[in-house]
């Protein structure tokens, strides 16, 4: 246990000294392996390091990222939003609603939180300021409307989660659809409840002709949920290739039917990309190094028999697993939590019982809830800068979102059924 309180103390003083993340996930662990196992071979950290980024799934992650940066550059999201607000408009919430559909949407590109923050949060906040909505009430509905994308495919903590387990992503990226629905429609009677009582104004309900003048503009972005989640679930395509389709049919629609975009502008956006996974990826080698030196010293089965006990049930894995992946996710990035805490609770919850992928769901869920959580949730972060608004205003409403996303991780522990019927 002296080895772990080492790697916790030393990573909690690096972190609040600022020094960069991966410095502080790679440093601990490579102490420990020089001092405490001399009989290893140091360069096997370099090994380590590389086998982080080698794993085939995470092929699908740079091609999902550049094909939301494409759609972000262009007028997906736009026409997007118009379509949604076409139709759920005029009913009391209808923008914020519009704003958690859209988001949902674009969840099915993107599999990036701040992504989905950047591209629906940007028009979508001052539309709901005019509408009559407070500074802190738009900052908490963009910022937790975002996380829905982690649970909808493709979801880059879903992949991440397959890497460490080996689990199927594609059964990850389909059990995660529905609860991600469910999490859409609890927001949406949130928001209707709320815009209700505080008499938000309604829009003119929009005529037939209008719902279809939006939809024609807007049907080659809905054309995305049905690639990704249709060609994995028939078996069509792996996701690495669904991944491919979504970046050559993004071009189709930003360059040749949208005409948004011309090719000189494939560099600045392959760029962006190439800088948001090289962080992603420096990430995971770092988080992969610190698992194996873990893993080697047999922490996680350590740190399993002192939070769970010699026979915990499934109840009790999963219970005590949202609470410490949730925790943890407050103040790492999510990605980083899921590479360390996994290998501790998977083992003995597939002991209790539990499936694979209702694990992953729940893991997902909490680091969703994670990055909207005080202090250092990461949406929070991304809100204020993208909006320009103080800290205060981002935490100051999400007590309602929080609540609920409490009560989604009691539904997902209590019937595993929401997350894996569409895989048995």
């Amino acid at each position: 246990m002296d080895m772990l309180l080492f790697l916790v103390i030393t990573m909690l003083v690096m972190f609040a000294l600022n020094i960069p993340m991966y410095v502080s996930l790679i440093l601990p662990p490579l102490v420990i392996l020089v001092t405490q196992f001399s009989n290893l071979n140091p360069y096997l950290a370099t090994q380590q390091l590389i086998a982080g980024v080698s794993a085939q799934a995470l092929l699908a992650v740079p091609l999902f990222i550049f094909a939301a940066d494409i759609m972000s550059a262009g007028q997906t999201s736009k026409r997007l939003i118009d379509f949604v607000e076409s139709l759920v408009g005029h009913i009391y919430g209808g923008l914020a609603i519009t704003t958690a559909a859209a988001c949902t949407f674009f969840g099915a590109i993107s599999g990036s939180t701040q992504a989905t923050l950047v591209a629906i949060g940007r028009p979508l906040h001052g539309r709901l300021l005019e509408r009559g909505y407070g500074e802190d009430d738009t900052m908490a509905l963009i910022e937790s409307s975002a996380i829905i994308d982690l649970l909808i495919p493709p979801s880059i903590s879903m992949t991440m989660y397959s890497v460490v387990t080996g689990s199927s992503v594609g059964d990850l990226f389909i059990a995660g659809v529905v609860p991600g629905l469910i999490m859409l429609f609890f927001f949406s009677i949130y928001c209707y409840f709320y815009a209700r009582k505080n008499k938000i104004p309604r829009t003119v309900r929009a005529t037939v002709k209008q719902i279809l003048t939006t939809l024609k503009d807007g049907i080659a972005a809905l054309g995305f949920p049905g690639i990704i989640f249709g060609g994995i679930y028939t078996g069509l395509f792996s996701p690495t290739e669904a991944a491919a389709v979504c970046v050559l049919y993004a071009t189709i629609c930003e360059v040749f039917l949208y005409k948004s975009l011309k090719w000189k502008d494939f560099k600045d956006i392959a760029l962006s990309s190439a800088v948001v996974t090289t962080a992603v990826f420096v990430l995971v080698a770092a988080g992969q190094l610190l698992s194996w030196v873990i893993s080697y010293a047999r922490l996680p089965q350590l740190i399993a028999e002192l939070v769970l006990g010699s026979d915990p049930t499934a109840l009790r894995v999963l219970i005590t697993a949202a609470v410490f992946f949730f925790i943890s996710g407050m103040f790492v990035d999510s990605l980083v939590a899921i590479v360390i805490l996994t290998p501790i609770f998977y083992g003995p919850a597939v002991a209790a019982g539990v499936h694979p992928i209702h694990l992953g769901v729940l893991v997902v869920l909490q680091a969703a809830i994670a990055s909207i959580s005080p202090p250092f949730g990461c949406n929070l972060f991304t809100a204020c800068a993208v909006f320009e608004q103080p800290y205060i205003n981002s935490v100051k409403k999400l007590a309602p979102y929080l609540v609920i996303l409490v009560i989604m991780t009691a539904m997902i522990i209590a019937f595993p059924q929401i997350s894996t019927f569409l895989i048995s």
